[in-house]
């Protein structure tokens, strides 16, 4: 059914009749999209022309050939573009999915993709041109840019019934196990309405959100609710906040916020910044307007929430400003509050959740039989009401495993009443909730069975909470496959599978423990029964594995020394803080990587340095060369300072008996490529490499190919004077590695491994089609300062340009922040490209000659054409230039993520044998 737009509204039927109302009787009020936290002048959209942005949508949309009832996954990172896709399907009767982009790990995401595509009938996936183009492939998935959809205002709408799904939310998971919530126009109503009970929202209240639109607390709570009152919206991209938490915090004063949402963990993040804040804001920062913040998404400690509330009351944060919240996907978020913390919640660990909102129904019930529990009584908690979901699309099983036989909605979380009053005590779901983010455990598991010497089928990852804790944390259960004794080999499995979990997920297990088969109950169905592992863990039953892991790991970092003066104290508190360690047993011979530092902690610890001791131009490579806390110290001290000769060798990680292996870098010239993949290293053999010259002060770049190939054999030989050698180089570093083997043939030295990472031998055709900005583009976008699209459409829009215009374009449009992270200016990117730009060149004459022994070429999915015609065309080649057989051992992803963190454990692992094969090491 349609209807003309024009239609007066007076009891709403579905959400387009809210939207409607709020341009007719509330043109004043609208959306601000703010790109900093001080963007004065950020761009407002009122409700009118909200609506007319959605009907132009719709119009390109109806010519896509979208009908009522179809579906559109939408993939937008801009609140703006996301509402106008949004309300375009409402206006249509199209039914919207929100979905988040997984970035940087295309093998998870194309399976999502493909996922979803399939159960949601094949949908149309609206997204950004810029998303479009780093989509990774994916069979049959329909895809338009929002750009191209911009056309001729609609002026019929679809007249939904309030039954009709409205929108499609998907439950957390990866791959292929994620469902759709469906949430009908009926749902919604009833929840705004109940939620309104409690907010008290008018047209006078202006909300914040931050949180990316996939999640159901932002698209309802924080944008819904204030439309159905005709409040203002101030609407920013996550990272605004995450980057720097106490953005949140100058937003809210900026923007004079009445209400706003965050989960608990933000909390904690900015309970100890409070005097920063006050340092660096004073008493320009205003927090009286606001009057409430609803925290969800995870348990609310409550001394984190009274230490938040007791910490910026200098700024006018009222006493009771904060709402602990439950809500979720099915419940159309936020649907039972508490506005009595934290009075109600003395001398309890987590803040209870308050009562239902109004038509929403809570009982505790037994899980097996659903028997009505008494107060107090801890069961699992069950929801009935109008704002509940009727189940999950194309999901009959899980829709039907969801309720109770009378029609009770199964949250999967335990609690109890307490004069009505909600408190969660624990979940009977297999899942784990980080910084307010929901973790399967099979999906944690999977993985980490995938690793070696990790025995499948015994590998458990649930959830425990120490006292006060602001979130859960993680804990890895596994059953080691290594000699028992063998010291090196436990070390090293279980620096993998913390390592592992960061490079997938971005945070560290809290606890890893190699336990025995007898240790991992199971149920006659083979099933870990995670629940009960927690409850031994928190009753001590693996006390003594905890103190012989830490026992083992002090021993492997070389024991414990003491922080001399006060720079060494500092940097070990700064290292046990990023690494959850007690600062009193944090050696000063403690190393940033061996403690499980990566190279997104690096940015971190730049970060902390410079707040804490002043030294704001720490480096990278510093870190990388310098990773212990007392190394670290002497040079921030100035005793590192000085005439430093140029070295190549970077140590990775010096520990292992095994034969070193020298990497070299790929055509940018650094190498924090190879951080991650060098910590599957450790105990087994050293790992070193190659960095170009022309990166420090004074230092003059390479001039010729062969000077840069007798520079890094020189150093070479220096670490290690006499073979066998083993070397290695990724992409550009493939070529390099090839020479370098040449020479040290020719000096009379056994080269028993050279490995090429996806580089065939003749590069000079690439890097003829390589100039400058082409050279400058593929930087930026190593170094995520513009993305992949850009990358492609940029060289040609600036290649008339003067060098330093085209430099400046990239550092001008780099996200905000990022050059920070990096301690980047125009001018060290600027060295840096042409640097690389001087790699490039040298790579343009270069013409493989001569012959090694043999080589192991490690092929991925290339920048151009199929896998097959690769290896078939270019990397065989590699026979012409071996006087044996070579080795193609073929690597999962792309010749850019080969050893990215979805691919790193995989890439190592073949790594690692094919070296043990070639050296005789195994």
């Amino acid at each position: 059914m349609t209807t003309a737009m024009t239609n007066a509204v007076s009891t709403p039927r579905t959400i387009v009749d809210l939207l409607c109302d709020a341009a007719r009787n509330h043109d004043a009020s609208g959306l601000r999209y703010p790109r900093t936290a001080t963007d004065t002048d950020a761009l407002f959209q009122s409700y009118p022309e909200l609506l007319d942005a959605a009907r132009s949508v719709l119009g390109g949309l109806r010519e896509r050939g979208l009908a009522a009832g179809d579906k559109a996954v939408l993939l937008l990172e801009r609140p703006q573009e996301f509402l106008a896709a949004f309300w375009a399907c409402q206006l249509g009767g199209f039914v919207p999915c929100p979905m988040a982009a997984l970035g940087g790990d295309p093998e998870r995401w194309s399976a999502q993709l493909a996922h979803v595509d399939t159960l949601l009938d094949h949908p149309l996936l609206v997204t950004s041109a810029t998303l479009a183009a780093e989509l990774p492939r994916t069979e049959g998935l329909s895809v338009v840019p929002l750009e191209e959809l911009y056309a001729a205002p609609a002026d019929v709408l679809h007249e939904a019934d309030p039954k009709d799904t409205a929108v499609l939310v998907l439950t957390s998971g990866s791959t292929g196990n994620s469902k759709a919530v469906m949430l009908s126009h009926g749902n919604l109503l009833a929840a705004m309405s109940g939620k309104n009970g409690y907010h008290r929202l008018t047209a006078a209240d202006t909300s914040l959100n931050w949180v990316s639109f996939d999640h159901v607390a932002a698209l309802l709570e924080c944008h819904l609710l204030p439309l159905s009152t005709g409040s203002t919206q101030v609407h920013v991209e996550a990272p605004v906040v995450l980057q720097e938490p106490l953005n949140f915090l100058r937003l809210i004063s900026g923007f004079g916020v009445t209400m706003t949402f965050t989960p608990n963990f933000l909390l904690g993040l900015l309970n100890p910044q409070a005097d920063r804040l006050a340092e660096e804001d004073g008493d320009g920062l205003d927090l009286s307007r606001l009057r409430h913040i609803i925290s969800g998404g995870e348990a609310v400690v409550r001394t984190t929430g009274e230490t938040f509330l007791a910490r910026f009351a200098r700024h006018g944060l009222r006493p009771d400003a904060l709402w602990p919240a439950f809500g979720m996907s099915e419940t159309c978020a936020g649907s039972i509050y508490s506005t009595e913390f934290p009075a109600a919640d003395q001398g309890q660990e987590f803040a209870n959740l308050g009562r239902p909102v109004e038509g929403l129904r809570i009982r505790i019930a037994d899980e097996e039989d659903h028997h009505e529990l008494g107060p107090g009584e801890v069961g699992e908690l069950q929801l009935n009401g109008p704002m509940i979901t009727a189940g999950y699309h194309n999901d009959e099983q899980a829709t039907q495993d969801a309720f109770t036989p009378d029609g009770w909605f199964r949250s999967g979380d335990l609690g109890r009443l307490d004069e009505g009053r909600l408190t969660l005590v624990g979940r009977s779901k297999d899942s784990v909730i980080v910084n307010g983010v929901n973790y399967f455990s099979h999906d944690i598991e999977s993985v980490l069975e995938g690793l070696d010497d990790v025995a499948r089928s015994y590998v458990a990852a649930f959830p425990t909470r120490a006292p006060g804790s602001d979130t859960e944390q993680l804990v890895i259960a596994f059953h080691p496959e290594c000699a028992d004794g063998d010291e090196l080999a436990l070390y090293r499995v279980l620096t993998a599978v913390r390592s592992s979990v960061v490079m997938h997920w971005g945070f560290r297990p809290a606890l890893v423990l190699p336990l025995p088969v007898a240790a991992f109950p199971k149920t006659s169905l083979g099933k870990i029964q995670r629940s009960l592992m927690r409850k031994r863990l928190e009753a001590g039953a693996y006390d003594e594995v905890r103190t012989a892991v830490d026992d083992l790991v002090l021993r492997r970092l070389g024991g414990y020394h003491a922080p001399e003066g006060g720079t060494e104290t500092v940097l070990a508190g700064i290292y046990a803080e990023m690494f959850d360690t007690d600062p009193e047993k944090l050696s000063a011979t403690a190393n940033f990587f061996d403690l499980g530092g990566t190279s997104l902690d690096i940015l971190r610890l730049r970060s902390l340095v410079a707040q804490r001791l002043g030294a704001a131009d720490l480096q990278i490579i510093t870190v990388l060369r310098a990773p212990t806390v007392r190394a670290l110290a002497a040079h921030l001290d100035g005793a590192a300072h000085g005439g430093q000769e140029y070295d190549p060798i970077v140590p990775m990680q010096a520990s292992g008996d095994k034969t070193p292996l020298f990497c070299v870098h790929p055509g940018v010239g650094e190498v924090l490529v190879f951080v991650n993949l060098a910590k599957y290293f450790v105990g087994d053999r050293p790992f070193y490499a190659l960095r170009a010259r022309g990166f420090n002060p004074g230092e003059t770049p390479f001039g010729s190919f062969a000077e840069m190939v007798d520079t890094y054999v020189r150093a070479i030989r220096e670490r290690q004077p006499h073979g066998p050698y083993a070397v290695a180089g990724y992409s550009y570093g493939g070529a390099v590695a090839f020479e370098i083997a040449k020479v040290l043939q020719d000096q009379g030295e056994r080269v028993d491994f050279v490995g090429s990472f996806n580089l065939p031998p003749h590069i000079k055709y690439r890097m003829e089609e390589l100039d400058f900005v082409e050279t400058a583009a593929n930087l930026a976008f190593f170094l995520e300062l513009i993305d992949k699209k850009q990358s492609l459409e940029l060289p040609a829009q600036l290649r008339d340009l003067p060098r330093d215009e085209q430099l400046a374009y990239f550092v001008d449009h780099a996200p905000e922040g990022r050059l920070a992270e990096l301690d980047l200016t125009f001018e060290k990117f600027k060295a840096w490209a042409e640097l690389a730009d001087g790699l490039t060149d040298l790579g343009r004459s270069y013409a493989p000659g001569g012959k090694v022994r043999s080589m192991s070429v490690f092929y991925a999915i290339p920048l151009r054409g199929t896998k097959q015609d690769w290896l078939d065309n270019e990397l065989r080649r590699w026979d012409e230039h071996t006087t044996e057989a070579n080795r193609y051992l073929d690597v999962p992803g792309e010749h850019y993520t080969l050893m990215g963190p979805r691919h790193v454990a995989a890439f190592q692992s073949i790594l690692r044998k094919e070296l043990d094969r070639a050296l005789g090491d195994a």
